[in-house]
């Protein structure tokens, strides 16, 4: 089974407020970031056609301006329920707010995960306020995306980005799951050390494989530590696809064919493709043959 672990969809790159590059970075068709103004579910439905699930996140950050709202995500999410998982998108410097809502996305919207982005919502991971909503979400068994990498915007907090500052997280709540995305970029290294620390804390692939030669490197180490059980798919969608993540996985070895640099076994990339992420972040109700059932039954009920 494929399982991208962190996509985006919006209907207008107004919802991203001020999380916008700083400066034009075209990317040939007039945009200024790819994929920043189209990024509506058909095309992320048609970039998704290689996996067997894919994870949707909502993004909202009182910071930035930015709001992917929950309610946006589900909607589009119980269009094609075989297909798509929502994550609630979760703004810890509200606290009280953001325990409400991720009661409200697990209850309501039937969303099992949550997505954080501190260095775009202007928190320490680690903070007391952020410390009470991790609680909440371990409570309720909901893996957390950290969005670790965000620092497209001029105004996203690096200092807040840095995945060391999950370690705390990690040894207060050790039963909760932790997703690193990005595997830290550019932090890979303090990323790696914590997948070997940490038995419930992973990484996704998304937005490193952009970065040939950082991604061999960060593949590498992981590979030597031992703890390539530990990396899951993303595509970073709309940045890129599914099938380009995927071709740009197995191309790591053109970096060193031919020379006597050392290798990432093509085995250990195949598996980071086909692993049950989902089973292994513990999303319930992840077997494919019922959601293809709940498909069928939804569609029935269209009809």
């Amino acid at each position: 089974m494929i399982v991208d672990c962190f996509t985006h969809t919006w209907e207008s790159s107004d919802q991203l407020g001020r999380c916008v590059p700083p400066r034009s970075v075209s990317d040939g068709e007039g945009q200024t970031f790819k994929g920043l103004s189209s990024a509506g579910g058909r095309r992320h439905f048609d970039a998704a056609e290689p996996t067997d699930v894919t994870i949707v996140l909502g993004f909202t950050s009182r910071y930035l301006g930015a709001s992917i709202t929950n309610d946006q995500v589900a909607g589009y999410v119980r269009k094609h329920p075989a297909k798509l998982i929502g994550f609630a998108g979760i703004d810890p410097s509200e606290p009280k707010e953001a325990i409400a809502e991720i009661i409200r996305a697990k209850d309501e919207l039937h969303m099992p995960g949550i997505a954080i982005a501190p260095a775009a919502q202007d928190f320490h991971p680690s903070n007391s306020q952020a410390m009470r909503v991790y609680a909440e979400a371990a409570r309720r068994n909901m893996p957390v995306i950290f969005h670790t990498g965000v620092f497209i915007a001029a105004r996203t907090k690096l200092e807040y980005a840095q995945p060391v500052l999950l370690d705390e997280v990690a040894r207060e709540f050790p039963e909760m799951k932790i997703i690193i995305a990005h595997m830290g970029y550019p932090w890979m290294h303090e990323t790696t050390v914590l997948l070997g620390k940490h038995l419930n804390v992973f990484a996704e692939t998304s937005w490193l494989l952009q970065h040939p030669w950082q991604a061999y490197q960060a593949l590498l180490e992981a590979y030597e530590y031992g703890v390539m059980d530990k990396i899951l798919f993303g595509s970073g969608f709309p940045a890129s696809s599914a099938s380009e993540v995927i071709e740009e996985l197995f191309s790591i070895g053109h970096l060193y064919h031919g020379t006597n640099l050392p290798s990432v076994p093509r085995e250990q990339l195949r598996r980071i493709v086909e692993r049950e992420s989902l089973s292994l972040l513990g999303i319930p109700g992840n077997d494919f043959a019922s959601r293809t059932q709940l498909s069928a039954a939804v569609a029935e009920d269209a009809e």
